[in-house]
């Protein structure tokens, strides 16, 4: 119910996703504005839960936690009692955190779940970055697990073998990065793929399959790629406008526009796994299409089916003891 534009791009994306796929969609939200979007057909195939409150973007992320019968709080409880395996939400994402963390819980020894995003990359596959947003402040410790859980989600969730790990910093060099990244840097050295520090420039290059930060650096590289792939788009049409002979090249070029669009949408990717719970939780942007909202689903399917928690759980418990 949360989203930009209320539950209309949600039960079309939920409708899309049954069109592909088989499984068991609940929708949890005000019943009387969710029933008339759904076609005929398909209303036998959707459970609506009924939850009168909503958590506004406006909101403290913490009121969701009181606010019981709000759509996030009753979605996320769905899971902790085990009558959904899985929760998708474009709504207020501190608050999904906060009620993923705090009802569900944290695998064990797991500090801090973290927040994942997938960046294009040269080689037109994708760079897990995390955490994105999560955790503003960490310790080594922390970095150190968000690289286990990356490794293990790259492992599973996109058939890397053994994926290839980096920790951004300043420079590639041991010696760069502030306390923090060093003494993560030590920490991580004998993780099977770690390949030290990396820059800024080598989650695009392709050059590494998990890259590993704080909240607050990976929340700033994330609102910057999509600034970037914002403004490359706007030059391109720009530019094209102005000149007759790019309008006849980009006619030429369509195709090729037209899959690096794919390429740089977020859509594509549907939301943010937060890694590190006991369940899964998907976090969707706020602007999400129906489009992003099938993705979402179909990305919640899988992370239940492949079993990243239970590879993460049982890595840190080898590293425990």
């Amino acid at each position: 119910m949360g989203g930009d534009f209320g539950p209309e791009p949600i039960v079309k994306g939920c409708i899309e996703a049954l069109m592909e796929r088989r499984f068991n969609p609940i929708l949890v939200g005000r019943k009387n504005e969710i029933l008339p979007l759904i076609p005929e057909g398909f209303k036998d195939k959707i459970l609506i839960v009924e939850a009168s409150d909503v958590i506004d973007m406006s909101d403290a992320a913490t009121d969701a936690l009181k606010r019981k019968e709000s759509s996030i709080y009753k979605a996320v409880d769905l899971v902790r009692k085990g009558e959904a395996d899985g929760v998708v939400s474009a709504g207020h994402s501190g608050a999904t955190m906060t009620v993923a963390t705090l009802r569900l819980g944290r695998l064990k020894h797991v500090l801090r779940p973290a927040l994942v995003t997938l960046l294009p990359n040269k080689k037109q596959k994708r760079t897990v970055v995390l955490d994105v947003g999560a955790n503003v402040d960490c310790s080594s410790e922390h970095l150190e697990q968000f690289a286990i859980m990356g490794k293990y989600y790259a492992h599973d969730m996109l058939g890397i073998n053994i994926p290839s790990i980096g920790l951004l910093a300043n420079g590639e060099e041991d010696s760069k990065g502030n306390e923090i990244t060093k003494e993560t840097f030590k920490r991580i050295e004998g993780l099977e793929g770690f390949i030290g520090n990396i820059e800024g420039s080598d989650i695009f290059d392709g050059s590494c399959d998990v890259v590993v930060c704080d909240g607050f650096i990976g929340n700033i590289v994330l609102k910057s790629a999509e600034g970037v792939a914002g403004t490359i788009t706007h030059l391109i049409k720009d530019y094209i406008r102005r000149s007759p002979i790019a309008i006849t090249g980009a006619l030429l070029m369509r195709k090729v526009f037209k899959l690096l669009k794919k390429e740089m949408d977020y859509a594509e990717v549907g939301g943010a796994p937060l890694l590190g719970i006991k369940g899964c939780a998907i976090v969707s942007h706020g602007k999400s299409n129906s489009k992003a909202i099938k993705n979402a689903i179909f990305q919640a399917i899988n992370y239940v089916d492949t079993g990243v928690n239970e590879h993460i759980e049982r890595t840190l418990t080898e590293r425990a003891n």
